[in-house]
C-alpha cells in the first residue's frame, strides 16, 4: 500500500546506541533454528518488549518441523515474514497463511493453544517474531487474531532515499496496519539505499532498539553492524534517532511505552506474578486451553 510521506520528522537532538547486543543461536519449536536478539534478560530494559527472534536460512532442515501446538498466555506475538510460508491455527478458530512480506499480529489473552506449520519443502525462510507484553488488565482478555498481507502494511519513499514499511505506529504522516492502545508499538521495515538517512521522532519515555539484518547502519557515530541490536538510549532530551547508511541496508526500528509492571515468565506464559504463572500452568494442563485443530 503506497504511501506518499506527509509531515516530515525532525529530530533536533537524537539518540545514540546505549549498547550493541549479539543474538544467541537456538532452537525452537521442534527444532527450528534461529537467532534469539532480544533475549529475557534484557525484558527490563526494554519493556514492553519480551523478545525477538530472528530466522533465516534456505536449508529445509533448519525449519520444515516448524512449531507444533504450544500455548501462549498473556502477551501478543508480532510475525513478520520476509520470505516464506507458513500456516497458522490456533485453539480459538483462527486459521491464516503468513506469506512474503505480511504480519501475522495475535493477542493469546487468557490463554490459547496455536501453531505454525511451514507451507514450504524448500526455499529461503527468513523473518522476525517479536513478543510484546500486555498490560496486567488485559492478560485475562479475550484471545484475537489478525491476518496482514504485504499489500495492506502501508509504505513510503523519503526525499532520502528510505523506503518505510510501517508495520505499527505511525511514521512521516502515515499510519501503520496496527495500532495497539497502552504499549503504543512502533515497528517499521526500513529499506536503505547507499548513501541515505533517516529521522524517526520518539516520545522521550519510550523504549527503543534498531535490529540492522542487511548491510550496516551508522547511528550516533556508532557502527551498528549486520545481525546486531543496537538498544537506543533514554538519554534527557533525546527526541528521535536519525539513521545513516552508506551502502544498501535493512533494519527494523521498534519502539514503544513501557508498562512498568512485574513481569513472570514461564516459557510461553508472561504474568505478572508467581501465582499467575501457577494458574496459567494449571489451566493448560487441566485442559483449560483447548488444543487447536
Amino acid at each position: 500500500m503506497r504511501h506518499t510521506p506527509g509531515i516530515p520528522e525532525i529530530v533536533h537532538q537524537a539518540r545514540k546506541v546505549e549498547r550493541l547486543v549479539v543474538g544467541i543461536p537456538t532452537s525452537d519449536g521442534a527444532g527450528v533454528k534461529l537467532t534469539r536478539v532480544l533475549t529475557q534478560p534484557l525484558q527490563r530494559r526494554l519493556d514492553p518488549f519480551l523478545m525477538l527472534d530472528a530466522f533465516h536460512s534456505d536449508d529445509p532442515k533448519d525449519y520444515g518441523a516448524g512449531f507444533p501446538d504450544h500455548p501462549h498466555r498473556g502477551f501478543e506475538t508480532v510475525t513478520y515474514m520476509i520470505a516464506g510460508r507458513m500456516r497458522h491455527r490456533d485453539s480459538a478458530g483462527h486459521e491464516g497463511l503468513l506469506d512474503n512480506g505480511g504480519v501475522q499480529w495475535m493477542s493469546a489473552g487468557r490463554g490459547l493453544v496455536h501453531s505454525e506449520m511451514p507451507e514450504q519443502e524448500n526455499g529461503l525462510m527468513q523473518g522476525f517474531q517479536l513478543w510484546l507484553n500486555l498490560p496486567s488488565k488485559d492478560k485475562l482478555g479475550a484471545p484475537w487474531y489478525s491476518d496482514i498481507q504485504s499489500e495492506q502494511i502501508p509504505e513510503f519513499t523519503t526525499a532520502e532515499g528510505v523506503t518505510a514499511r510501517v508495520v505499527a505506529g505511525a511514521s512521516h504522516g502515515v499510519q501503520g496496519a496496527v495500532q495497539r492502545p497502552h504499549t503504543e508499538p512502533l515497528y517499521l521495515d526500513l529499506h536503505f539505499g547507499a548513501g541515505s538517512r533517516f529521522e524517526q521522532a520518539l516520545p522521550p519515555g519510550h523504549n527503543a532498539f534498531v535490529y540492522v539484518y542487511e548491510g550496516e547502519l551508522e547511528i550516533g557515530g556508532q557502527a551498528v553492524p549486520v545481525q546486531r541490536m543496537a538498544i537506543l538510549a533514554n538519554a534527557p532530551g533525546a527526541g528521535g534517532v536519525v539513521l545513516r547508511s552508506a551502502g544498501p541496508a535493512r533494519a527494523l526500528l521498534i519502539a514503544g511505552r513501557p508498562l512498568n509492571e512485574p513481569i513472570a515468565q514461564y516459557g510461553p506464559f508472561v504474568m505478572n506474578s508467581n501465582e499467575e504463572i501457577f494458574q496459567a500452568v494449571e489451566d493448560f494442563r487441566a485442559g483449560r486451553f483447548t488444543a487447536s485443530a
